[in-house]
């Protein structure tokens, strides 16, 4: 038995240590503070939002009912210091500060998703914002518990599939439904929450359909046209651009009302999507339009009990197992050109205490298994076996007017290819101070040393990938990817003002990038996987401001704005996003909320040789949402995006020059929450 399955094994035995506990007769254990709101993503204890050392957002259930339709990245993509990778409607991950890819960890209720999504852009994320209660998103030395797959952040999911507290009055959910212009898209969601306890049922579920999507202008760029010396058709649609999700789960657990549960879901997705294209006049051959057609089924078991266990108050444990395949199609043909197969078990188990001195902390172990394998002519990366184990802990004390954290973490890697196999061991700590010199100041200092072991595709890859346009070649022999952050936070709130400012700085050692040969292959560029340093220097920050209040109406105005600026010693890193502001102004009323946004993206010309320029962009937003019924739960609601119908390309995006953001949309859709 190897270690990684023995530490699987451990932690799902210990993931059934609640079932005896809930038997027990264990008091429940009051928090040390009372916070404003928590976040679970990042320490197993309760922080508030307010009081984190580093930049997190939330994003609530009532937040996603009205963000964008799309993929996980399209629902990020304005939150500062996010984008989107958009290849096209299909398929989007999160950018944050400028990192993509393996370096931002998705996971789905604090469990990886075990996908295909960072092999390639237009993977699709395993998992639909619609399905989700809430999505935190963490950045920088937060990221630590998680270990170096976060380098650069971590975007965890949340649902309520497994159920960790009874339903109020023994039912409660949520329905939403939309329909909205510029793609003919159709999309519903739910949740039901049924059972006083202990045992509690849940149903979740959610829809997207759309069609070709429309833009303002010609697909293809001029930029590109100009370059290539190409004519682009003159039509205002993405063509292969429809999207079809279904996700559906469900749940039971066994709950307590001293915080005690154990519950087991199972979730099933399924996607559908196209591929946009170059659409120009020239006949580029090949083998036409593609289509991926997407499945996965997850299980999980997860639980959490009150123990008395010395220094610990509280065991926590999650084991998730999911089975991935994709297969890309030939829309012509109907023929599949390459599979891609992923299953693997995840387990964590945290023991977590917390003092009423102001002293948290949690010891905790995660294991991984997984086995990847592609079949088929485009099948660039060979079969490998994944194993990966870490031991980990995370330390707070907070004494009102000052306070520090502490994390450690020791993460194993195991690479098992066909063609070569690896090993690596990384080390990765992390600290923070924080004072609050006033009542309504909060300031803080954060580091981190975080290790990467490479991944699969960076090692072993040898062959053509259509979805980056290049013949990739990895290196074997290529060393843990290393990098030192540091962050300063400030916050300053009163009654009407509330300011928020985060400037970071990266330095990358041994910073793993993928640079021109100069050689072509199979018609395609061939780019080689190499080592070089690095460095990111960013700032983010968003105010708010409540300019009028009577009653129940205020009037309120809030702004966001982010810059990255990332370098290497051959120049910068392809598709580092442009620098972003946002101004937004807010009525309210008792039962109306109207918002009015102007989002600004600049020019960003600062590119490789192998990447062209993107031009500045202004897009205006505006919604409104209405609760008309005695029932407060029906909330109506009305969303134009891109009301000027402006062309705006993602400068992060490999698809930036074939396939624009859409044009002017508008949604109409309703909630209900009871």
């Amino acid at each position: 038995m190897s270690r990684t399955q023995f530490l699987l094994l451990t932690a799902s035995l210990i993931a059934l240590a609640p079932a005896s506990a809930l038997a027990d007769d264990a008091e429940p254990t009051e928090p040390s503070t009372t916070v404003r709101e928590v976040v679970v993503t990042g320490t197993p204890y309760a922080v508030s939002l307010d009081t984190v050392t580093t930049h997190v957002d939330v994003l609530t259930r009532q937040q996603l009912d009205t963000s964008p339709l799309g993929g996980l990245g399209d629902v990020l993509s304005e939150t500062p210091g996010v984008r989107s990778s958009f290849y096209g409607p299909g398929a989007s991950r999160p950018v944050i500060r400028g990192l993509s890819g393996a370096r931002v960890l998705v996971l789905q209720n604090g469990v990886g998703m075990v996908d295909a999504s960072t092999l390639s852009p237009d993977h699709a994320v395993a998992s639909d914002p619609g399905e989700a209660t809430r999505i935190e998103v963490l950045r920088g030395p937060s990221a630590l518990a998680y270990g170096g797959s976060g380098i650069g952040g971590v975007v965890n999911v949340i649902d309520e599939r497994i159920p960790t507290s009874a339903a109020d009055d023994g039912l409660e959910g949520r329905v939403a439904g939309s329909v909205q212009s510029g793609d003919d898209a159709r999309a519903a969601s739910g949740h039901i929450k049924a059972g006083k306890g202990p045992l509690v049922f849940s149903l979740t579920g959610s829809i997207r359909r759309t069609e070709n999507y429309h833009v303002p202008v010609a697909p293809v760029s001029d930029a590109y046209a100009a370059a290539n010396d190409v004519t682009p058709i003159q039509t205002h649609e993405v063509l292969n651009s429809s999207v079809d999700v279904e996700a559906y789960g469900a749940g039971v657990s066994y709950v307590k009302d001293d915080g005690a549960y154990l519950g087991l879901g199972i979730n099933r997705v399924e996607t559908r999507y196209g591929i946009p294209f170059p659409q120009i006049e020239e006949d580029l051959g090949g083998e036409g339009p593609v289509e991926i057609h997407l499945h996965q089924t997850r299980y999980d078991l997860r639980g959490q009990t009150p123990v008395s266990w010395g220094w610990f108050d509280t065991v926590r444990a999650s084991v998730g197992y999911a089975d991935y395949k994709h297969q890309e199609e030939l829309v012509e043909t109907g023929e599949t050109g390459t599979t891609f197969i992923s299953h693997g078990l995840e387990g964590r188990l945290e023991l977590v205490h917390d003092d009423p001195g102001g002293h948290q902390g949690a010891l905790g172990v995660q294991g991984v298994h997984r086995s990847f394998d592609a079949i088929g002519d485009e099948a660039f990366v060979p079969a490998t076996e994944i194993d990966q184990a870490g031991v980990f802990t995370l330390q707070r004390w907070d004494f009102d007017t000052w306070g520090a954290d502490l994390g450690a973490r020791l993460d194993y890697s195991n690479l098992d290819a066909t063609t070569g196999q690896r090993d690596f061991i990384n080390a990765s700590v992390s600290g923070g101070v924080f004072w609050r010199p006033a009542q309504d100041w909060f300031l803080a200092l954060s580091a981190a040393y975080t290790g990467r072991a490479p991944t699969e595709f960076e090692l072993f890859a040898d062959g053509p990938h259509p979805g980056t346009g290049g013949f990739e070649v990895g290196d074997p022999n290529l060393d843990s990817e290393r990098v030192a952050n540091i962050e300063g936070t400030v916050r300053w709130s009163n009654d009407r003002l509330k300011l928020e400012g985060h400037l970071y700085y990266a330095r990358f050692f041994g910073f793993i990038d993928e640079r021109p040969t100069g050689a072509i292959e199979d018609d395609l560029p061939v780019f080689q996987f190499l080592q070089t340093d690095a460095e990111f220097v960013g700032v983010e920050a968003s105010a708010s401001f409540q300019a009028w209040s009577k009653g129940d109406n205020a009037l309120s105005f809030e702004a966001d704005f982010d810059w990255v600026r990332g370098s290497t010693p051959s120049g910068p890193p392809a598709r580092i996003p442009p620098w972003s502001a946002t101004g937004r102004m807010i009525f309210k009323t008792l039962k109306t909320r109207a918002q009015l946004e102007v989002r600004h993206v600049a020019t960003q010309d600062r590119v490789t040789a192998f990447e062209l320029p993107t031009d500045s962009y202004t897009l205006i937003n505006a919604s409104f949402e209405a609760r008309p019924f005695h029932d407060e739960g029906i909330k109506l609601f009305l969303d134009g995006r891109n009301l000027g119908d402006v062309e705006a390309r993602e400068h992060a995006s490999f698809l930036k020059d074939f396939a624009p953001l859409p044009g002017r949309q508008v949604r109409l859709g309703v909630a209900y929450d009871f």
